[in-house]
């Protein structure tokens, strides 16, 4: 120390070392009971053939798992996107030069945007108490989504009530938005999100479109005439466990929380759990894996529940179901290369919506069947509303294509809803004056 000409003390401040950071890190995770992310990588390959993608594969057989794929290895065509942690990164490097895979770090430090965006929660949180107002803005815990849902139908109780459809596995509430102007047994529209959990986009991307399809009733022609003559139902978090962990815990979960005896690993693959191709390509039997399907089909409540509803409601006429990240709006079949039959209407659809959004804020997505476009995927939602007479059954993949990945940024959760919301609404356009 050394004195300072006012006689105060000036404290001579040392670099603070990496290995110092990683540690005071940890310790401040610990205190708020979160894993910590501090010096894990995202790494984009792009694969030059089909060897190149089986030698990506290899990696998500090590036991115990080192990588975490956000763009699994699909074709050469699409880039893969893996989280590695910091602990493996120098070998998975290694391994990844020694077959001569080229990669590029897409995020350098992930626990950076994790602090970013806890820093930004806690800020809005603090408006949010001292003006009594929701911030659509913002993202927000289950608690808090749940709280507005409830403020929420009582403010347009004319318009909007909640159903309770099930339980979780950890005996939480799973909760669906009705919208109706009256009328039983009405067609009707199925939107659901959230079913990954760490896809945080796209709960905050529902909780807008509930808001804007209120405030468009009686002042938009097709909204108005949609919910003149259907329902809308929706679902924000369609996996209320895994989304609740997403912010106890660990920010990037993205199954349930189920456990079976005998079983050491927690969860199942929500979107690999539905019964069309049930267990089939690009699932997995490893209740370790994160496509982890399950021991049988819908035998998760979160799914099951669902399946209930929709099929005891016997009119539902377009289901759209809300993921992250790759800017991607398809349809049936992900289990299947063979196209269904009506292709062509849905490809034209899905063209015309994705025209709609472009003209938002010019954001690209491409659109087509979700084992062309995507991958093989078996077991999973809009395959199965297909197969169950839903003939417009629709999955988008939201912003962005990579530099965040399933961490984008609050400032983009308004432009993302306003885009993703012009796509919806031309599904819901053609699905009534299409009836079937």
């Amino acid at each position: 120390m050394q004195s300072s000409p006012g006689g105060g003390v000036i404290r001579r401040l040392y670099p603070v070392g990496r290995r110092t950071l990683l540690v005071c890190s940890f310790i401040l995770a610990a205190a708020l009971g979160q894993m910590n992310f501090t010096g894990d990588q995202v790494l984009r390959i792009l694969a030059k053939n089909e060897k190149q993608l089986s030698l990506l594969r290899d990696l998500e057989g090590l036991k115990p798992q080192k990588v975490d794929f956000w763009r699994g290895p699909a074709r050469p065509s699409l880039p893969v996107d893996m989280r590695v942690p910091f602990s493996e990164l120098k070998d998975i490097k290694a391994y990844l030069e020694s077959h001569g895979l080229a990669y590029n770090i897409m995020i350098k430090d992930i626990q950076v945007l994790l602090d970013e965006e806890r820093e930004a929660m806690a800020k809005s949180r603090r408006l949010e108490r001292s003006t009594s107002s929701f911030s659509y803005s913002s993202y927000h815990t289950l608690e808090e989504i749940y709280t507005w849902i409830d403020t929420f139908v009582t403010e347009h109780s004319d318009v909007v009530s909640k159903l309770q459809i099930g339980h979780s596995f950890e005996n939480r509430s799973i909760l669906v938005l009705k919208f109706s102007t009256g009328g039983s047994r009405r067609p009707a529209i199925w939107i659901d999100s959230g079913i990954h959990s760490r896809e945080w986009i796209t709960h905050a991307t529902s909780v807008w479109i509930a808001k804007k399809i209120v405030s468009e009733y009686s002042k938009d022609r097709i909204v108005t005439d949609v919910l003149n003559a259907m329902d809308i139902f929706l679902e924000i978090v369609s996996n209320p466990d895994g989304f609740a962990y997403t912010h106890s815990m660990n920010r990037l979960w993205r199954k349930n929380k189920s456990t079976r005896p005998g079983i050491f690993c927690i969860g199942v693959d929500l979107n690999r759990n539905w019964k069309s191709g049930f267990g089939g390509n690009g699932s997995n039997n490893n209740p370790c894996s994160e496509t982890y399907h399950g021991p049988s089909p819908q035998s998760e409540p979160e799914v099951a529940a669902v399946v209930d509803f929709i099929m005891s409601h016997g009119n539902v006429k377009a289901l759209i179901s809300i993921h992250s990240y790759s800017q991607m709006l398809m349809y049936p079949y992900g289990h299947s290369l063979e196209p269904v039959s009506n292709q062509e209407e849905l490809y034209h659809l899905a063209k015309d919506a994705v025209q709609a959004l472009y003209e938002v804020h010019g954001i690209e997505y491409i659109y087509g069947s979700i084992s062309t476009t995507l991958y093989v995927a078996s077991g999973i939602t809009v395959d199965w509303a297909y197969d169950s007479g839903i003939k417009y059954s629709f999955s988008f993949e939201l912003r962005d294509t990579g530099r965040y990945g399933f961490l984008l940024p609050a400032t983009q959760i308004i432009p993302t809803a306003q885009e993703t919301w012009m796509a919806i609404r031309t599904i819901m356009e053609h699905t009534l004056h299409h009836p079937y």
